[in-house]
């Protein structure tokens, strides 16, 4: 299983390739579409970092009742 930060740098990849597309793009459509799926992406890469972020907190706050 991929960890989350694995995952959040697979989805700033792929906004990055959106973005791509859509500044290539030539028809109003394609780009508005790409530019929806980068923000898609980004959005995803932000969950992905605050999970994390989440995941470690609880982590920390495990082993510090632990030692208590």
């Amino acid at each position: 299983m991929l960890n989350s930060r694995t995952n959040r740098e697979l989805c700033l990849d792929r906004a990055a390739v959106a973005r791509a597309e859509a500044e290539a793009a030539t028809l109003p459509n394609v780009r508005e579409r790409c530019l929806r799926a980068e923000a898609a992406w980004a959005e995803m890469a932000d969950r992905a970092d605050r999970t994390e972020k989440m995941r470690a907190k609880l982590i920390d706050e495990k082993a510090a009742a632990a030692v208590e």
